[in-house]
């Protein structure tokens, strides 16, 4: 039993991550219609600049999150107010084809500036845990679930309370109706990449402030974190949520019991179970556990 609620405790804090970007994913998809595949990138970059910001400049652990974060915000808006913008009304094979541009043109500028070499995120928690009751917890991991708790509550308080969000809303179930009501369409479509660029920034700083380090091949975390999107539901950020706990918690109990129940499925099972996952709940529920379904008249 202490070894399950060990893994399962290590799935959440992977799953917190998970659920950040997935957050990302689906806050673009349901303003834009589009899947923007340079969240990976985004994520990627917001983790080096936080080790700038930290480790180069010297600044405190929570000011270097938040001035990368802000940056990262700052390099998604402005991708939107200078490419996607001209976009609008073109097919959104188009779209989701110049954010994989956008994912191919960050990865080589970030190895041209920080190299290729593992980099160690400065943090206030190193390599630190907690023991209680036979359990140990990394205050990273710790960290990690708290910040993402906290994140997530004060983006739905966004979404529900404050006027933007509720512009966002309005604009992502009906774009004619909040246009009519005088909302601006390219201003929602800003914000959702300042808000999905700076919650990739947050994950990858989490990610990257860990006993792993920080490389390049970062960015392949969204890769994992896709399938969570897919399962919560692609227009469900609850649904992101939960399919990044989801997807964590599988991840982390066939890592945790690969040697008793997957031995013969190779070393590496565990990076494929999110796509199984998603299949298998695919097969049942097409549009996700939490996602709308699409209902149409004939």
């Amino acid at each position: 039993m202490t070894a399950f609620l060990q893994n399962c405790f290590a799935g959440l804090a992977l799953g917190s991550t998970y659920a950040l970007v997935a957050l990302g994913f689906v806050v673009i998809f349901k303003s834009t219609g589009v899947i923007n595949f340079a969240q990976g990138g985004l994520l990627a970059l917001g983790a080096y600049l936080g080790y700038t910001f930290s480790n180069n400049l010297l600044l405190g652990f929570g000011v270097a999150i938040l001035l990368a974060c802000l940056a990262a915000a700052l390099v998604g808006a402005g991708f939107e107010r200078i490419v996607l913008r001209r976009m609008v009304g073109q097919p959104p094979f188009a779209v989701i084809m110049i954010t994989i541009g956008l994912l191919f043109i960050l990865e080589p500028v970030i190895t041209a500036i920080w190299g290729f070499d593992n980099l160690q995120v400065r943090n206030p928690w190193n390599i630190n845990t907690v023991e209680l009751g036979g359990l140990v917890f990394g205050v990273k991991d710790l960290w990690t679930i708290g910040l993402t708790t906290a994140v997530v509550i004060g983006f739905f308080a966004f979404f529900k309370y404050s006027p933007l969000g509720l512009a966002m809303r309005v604009t992502a179930f009906d774009p004619e109706a909040a246009l009519a009501q005088g909302i601006s369409a390219r201003r929602v479509y800003a914000v959702s990449w300042a808000i999905a660029a700076a919650l990739a920034a947050l994950a990858g700083i989490a990610m990257a402030a860990g006993p792993g380090g920080l490389s390049p091949s970062i960015g392949f975390i969204a890769l994992a974190a896709f399938p969570a999107m897919i399962v919560g539901g692609m227009d469900s950020p609850g649904g992101a949520v939960l399919g990044g706990l989801v997807i964590g918690l599988a991840e982390a109990l066939t890592r945790g019991y690969q040697d008793q129940l997957f031995s013969w499925a190779g070393d590496n099972v565990s990076i494929i179970v999110p796509y199984i996952l998603m299949i298998v709940i695919l097969l049942i529920r097409p549009y996700g556990l939490l996602g709308t379904k699409d209902v149409r008249r004939v």
